[in-house]
């Protein structure tokens, strides 16, 4: 593959994916902002949402923990139709 169609697949991909440009902090603030920490939690069952909750204790955990950030980047594209 030369470097050019390399380039290419990079931008093809970047254009599938909903969460390009959208950091898991905006993500995360909006899903609080919608939900609140309590139904966050009672919609994924995640420590960082259900004890002493945080935008930077929750970013920590996340950064940290692929299938829960999953999880939540999921939720994510649900409440916004994306």
């Amino acid at each position: 593959m030369t470097n050019n169609n390399k380039n290419k697949d990079q931008v093809q991909n970047r254009n599938n994916d909903p969460l390009h440009g959208i950091t898991l902090e905006q993500i995360l603030i909006a899903l609080e902002a919608k939900y609140g920490w309590e139904t966050l939690y009672s919609k994924i069952k995640i420590r960082c949402f259900g004890h002493e909750p945080s935008i930077k204790s929750s970013l920590k955990f996340l950064r940290k923990t692929p299938w829960a950030r999953e999880k939540v980047e999921a939720l994510y594209c649900r409440a916004h139709k994306l």
